[in-house]
């Protein structure tokens, strides 16, 4: 055999145990008549030692391996003298009696430690390279192990593992397909689910009434960190229950989760948040609660002064940072940068200084006596020493900017660990988002999610007011999974294809196999998909889903490894009887 141990097994307890390992060369260290070559695999990495004076043939053997070269060694188990504490086979090496070459290596592109000196672009070209580091190989084991407990969870609770179709129909209301041309039917095209919606609602009308799928997911769309054109959801659906229901069972699969791979207990329930106030307070619909420095509206309190932005402004609103007083200009006028950065769109900010003495110091002090200022701190809930910043605009854009100064601010104070999470549950969002472009609603989620019964009338005679029974676990400011309870009548589905601007023969095209479905008795259901991308690159402590996946695309999409996206060629096309546009210069 080529091992009998793995490269992290040997202890103390192995030693004058004769063993074999096989691996890759880490490094190698020539001292004196001594060699010393670190083994690695995939479990660990053992020091093995080459003695000039024992065998000086099999020491100059070892004085030609290069790095990543593929070897296997038989040899004693000794305990080290210089013990390694940083290792767990540390306390022991290998005093190697044979040597077999069983594969050169080049040099690589960049250095395989924790540390490498390669870039991104690098090693995602040489990506079978970079999961040699460990620091990705634990990534990729949690997410084996997250997967795994998910699973463990599931079955449990009675859920079923049902696959579905990866080529299906491409319908709208959603991000951009991607599309898969037919041979078999020329013309015609599958698209890639961007979820398995459909058919899991349909399962649910097969009678199969709580299913989950661990399922690759495609959105042609454009990417960020916590995006890829395909990314993996834990998707799962629940026959006969109401919101509750389904909060409750997936904030106990988010707890189990936490309490096996993470060993943090909750004994609580998560805490909700609706809709309203999340953007009231944080101005997102996916909060960071680790901290605090919530919104404070002061528009009635800054009006009549003359002073032309608050007067203007739709909305007047802002922040208490507890203990900033002493930042300085320099810091206040980076802060004042920050916001007015394009992506961030603010066009100034005006800080409150509430010194220890109980005086006021602030940017608008011209237009605000030290009474005005004092009321505006009460407002606040300020104290000596704390420091006020505020801005100022139309309500929408100005929230979103103050969202971005809040978490900027916990940046800097130090309130984000990632070693901490703040779960909670964000509810009774808008059913429809009207769009001043199209002049059409939009489904927030999407055309499947029930309203709030009680908002029900309100569908015929105002829209735009209509809660969901619509969903989402948000932790550290991260949205992990969203979902919602799922319109189950006919009827209803067709008043909610209808107000998002379907006729009956669009409908019918898009929607009618599921349609048709409620005909035949549909149970009231609902479910849940989490990003499982995301769930492991929070608990590893990521700042980047693509490290937790074992062959990511870039920024632009591409898998630059494979070199794909890529022509095809004109047999191909032919084939699929496709004709390309000359592509414009």
């Amino acid at each position: 055999m080529f091992r009998t141990h793995t490269c992290g097994e040997l202890r103390l307890s192995d030693i004058n145990k004769k063993v074999t390992l096989s691996g890759w060369i880490q490094r190698s260290r020539k001292m004196g008549g001594m060699t010393f070559v670190d083994l690695r695999d995939r479990y660990g990495i053992t020091q093995l030692v080459f003695n000039q004076d024992r065998n000086a043939s099999l020491c100059e053997q070892a004085n030609k391996l290069g790095r990543e070269y593929v070897i296997q060694i038989t040899g004693t188990v000794n305990a080290r003298s210089n013990a390694n504490k940083n290792l767990p086979t540390g306390e022991i090496e290998i005093i190697v009696e044979e040597l077999h070459l069983l594969n050169k290596s080049e040099v690589p592109p960049f250095t395989i430690e924790e540390d490498t000196d390669g870039g991104d672009e690098l090693r995602m070209q040489y990506r079978y390279l970079d999961l040699r580091r460990s620091c990705v190989r634990k990534n990729l084991e949690l997410r084996h192990k997250m997967a795994f407990e998910v699973r463990r969870y599931l079955d449990e609770q009675g859920f079923l593992e049902i696959e579905t179709p990866v080529l299906m129909k491409s319908t709208p209301e959603g991000a951009r397909d991607f599309v898969v041309p037919s041979r078999m039917n020329p013309g015609e095209f599958y698209a890639l689910p961007q979820s398995p919606q459909q058919f899991k609602q349909l399962l649910m009308v097969s009678g199969f009434d709580r299913y989950f799928q661990i399922v690759k997911c495609f959105r042609d769309e454009d990417l960020r960190a916590d995006r890829q054109p395909e990314f993996t959801q834990i998707d799962c659906e629940m026959s006969f229950v109401e919101q509750e229901d389904v909060l409750n069972m997936f904030e106990g699969m988010a707890k189990h989760l936490f309490k096996y791979i993470k060993n943090i207990d909750y004994d609580r329930p998560f805490p909700r948040i609706q809709y309203a106030d999340a953007m009231k307070y944080y101005g997102s619909d996916k909060p960071d609660i680790r901290f605090g420095m919530k919104f404070v509206e002061i528009k009635d309190l800054t009006e009549g002064k003359n002073f032309g932005v608050f007067d203007n402004a739709e909305y007047v609103a802002g922040i208490c940072a507890e203990g900033c007083a002493q930042y300085t200009r320099k810091q206040i006028d980076d802060l004042t940068e920050f916001v007015k950065r394009p992506q961030i769109g603010a066009k100034g900010l005006v800080y409150v200084r509430y010194e220890v003495g109980g005086t006021f110091k602030s940017s608008v002090d011209k237009f605000y006596g030290q009474d005005d200022l004092k009321k505006w701190a009460e407002r606040f809930d300020a104290k000596p020493g704390d420091l006020i910043l505020i801005l100022a605009g139309k309500t929408v854009q100005t929230q979103k900017a103050l969202c971005e100064l809040r978490l900027e601010m916990g940046n800097r104070l130090g309130l984000r660990s990632k070693e901490d999470f703040a779960p909670l549950w964000v509810v009774d969002f808008p059913l429809l988002e009207w769009d001043e472009e199209t002049q059409r609603f939009y489904a927030m989620h999407h055309p499947f999610t029930a309203p709030k019964p009680e908002d029900i009338p309100l569908l015929e005679t105002d829209p735009g007011k209509v809660r969901a029974n619509a969903y989402d676990m948000v932790v550290n400011g991260v949205e992990l999974g969203g979902g919602s309870v799922r319109i189950y009548d006919s009827s209803l589905q067709n008043t909610m294809f209808r107000i998002l601007g379907f006729n009956d023969e669009q409908i019918q095209s898009q929607f009618g196999c599921l349609i048709n479905a409620f005909k035949y008795g549909a149970p009231p259901h609902g479910g849940l998909a989490f990003g499982l991308d995301r769930f492991v690159s929070m608990f590893a402590g990521l700042d980047s889903i693509r490290d937790c996946i074992a062959f990511p695309k870039n920024n632009s999409g591409r898998d630059v490894m494979m070199d794909a996206p890529s022509p095809i060629s004109q047999d191909q096309l032919d084939e699929l009887q496709l004709k390309l546009n000359p592509l414009e210069k």
